[in-house]
């Protein structure tokens, strides 16, 4: 198993580079600039309902996908909280990563802030949007804005997904430090972290190992603590958590 994560360590040469690197460049010839009329999530009900019909499709279309080229399980999907909104959180280890997240926890809705450099990419920029990505502004002057309308979609019972590792890291079998937006994000709603590892194993039929979807316990902020040292609990809570090895149990194939 080793042999084949470090083979792909070799390609995306992962050796002495800074956490936070680009492994992955991509193409981003359009222009895209945030305004303080940007709406982050739509209220627009035809947008809305052609949003979720899109969604019904990829996902039935990814369910297969995942299963058949990525030999894709779940393990411990019982774990994902029924009755509130809440943030998942996931290790950043393949381009269509979000695809695993969306079957897994379809048929909630997902929001996925993301990357505003991602709204630069031709034609992806209109599919992600219609599938719920949101981009992350970098100025501060637009930040309280978008944190007002996620903490709202998480009042309302929809799920935030957020990578707290930031880059992603194809086929990295190791868990990055996290960054603290999507602890903020839970711990200004007060909804609990749902940590997700993927985890790979070796198929005789794949050159590739399968990835393997764990979910974990959720993880509740503290209420006890002071806001910022709350952030800083559940990030750590969460990193701890995520770092561990667990039992591989309830599998959902």
């Amino acid at each position: 198993m080793k042999d084949i994560i470090k083979e792909n360590y070799k390609k995306y040469n992962y050796n002495n580079i800074d956490e936070d690197a680009e492994v992955i460049k991509n193409w981003e010839p359009l222009r895209f600039k945030l305004n303080d009329n940007y709406k982050y999530v739509s209220k627009n009900i035809i947008f809305n309902t052609l949003s979720n019909i899109l969604c019904f499709i990829v996902a039935l279309i990814l369910t297969l996908v995942n299963k058949i080229f990525f030999g894709y399980k779940v393990i411990n999907k019982n774990h994902i909280p029924k009755d509130t909104g809440f943030v998942s959180i996931s290790n950043h280890i393949h381009i269509i990563d979000c695809g695993f997240i969306g079957t897994t926890l379809y048929p909630r809705r997902i929001y996925f802030p993301t990357r505003a450099e991602s709204f630069k990419i031709p034609l992806v920029r209109h599919i992600i949007k219609i599938l719920y990505a949101v981009p992350i502004p970098k100025e501060d002057k637009y930040k309280k804005k978008f944190y007002k309308q996620i903490n709202e979609v998480l009042q309302k019972g929809k799920i935030v997904h957020m990578y707290p590792e930031g880059s992603l890291w194809p086929y990295y079998d190791k868990i990055r430090d996290f960054k603290f937006g999507a602890f903020k994000i839970a711990v200004e709603a007060n909804v609990p972290i749902l940590p997700i590892r993927f985890k790979y194993k070796k198929v005789w039929y794949k050159r590739k190992p399968a990835i393997i979807c764990e979910i974990l316990e959720p993880l509740y902020p503290n209420n006890k603590l002071e806001k910022d040292e709350r952030i800083r609990d559940l990030r750590e809570r969460a990193l701890n958590e995520m770092r561990k090895e667990h039992e591989s149990t309830n599998t959902i194939l």
